[in-house]
């Protein structure tokens, strides 16, 4: 099932080797200066894509939000494999769609995609 919107994220100092990457991956990527630890910006692609770039958002990790379910990974996690198999950069996410009505139970639970394969641990900062 699609996602409404893909959340990934990778350590701070593989962010510009992501954003070298995703225009060949989905379109050209404009961002607007930072303010803070965040960017916001768009993807050039049809339809296009809005983007949100949040620096430390854990620890020395970086989200990187694509609000839109127009990408060409139907889940976080496919998208945490395309971007691991292009930079060769461990990528963590979500095991799967949550929202604050599902509990705190499986809030914790993430995915991780590194030279080692895939693995779910508990991420608790």
């Amino acid at each position: 099932m699609r996602q409404p919107d893909i959340e990934i994220y990778l350590r701070e100092d593989h962010v510009k080797d992501l954003l070298a990457w995703l225009p060949e991956a989905i379109g050209p990527v404009v961002l607007d200066e930072p303010k803070g630890n965040s960017r916001q910006g768009l993807i050039e692609s049809q339809p296009p894509v809005p983007l949100m770039i949040v620096r430390k958002a854990a620890g020395k990790w970086t989200s990187i939000w694509f609000d839109s379910e127009a990408t060409p990974w139907a889940t976080d996690a496919d998208c945490a494999r395309a971007v691991h198999q292009a930079l060769g950069h461990e990528v963590r996410c979500s095991v799967g769609s949550w929202n604050e009505t599902d509990g705190e139970a499986d809030a914790d639970r993430w995915l991780k995609v590194n030279a080692e394969g895939e693995s779910e641990f508990v991420w608790a900062l």
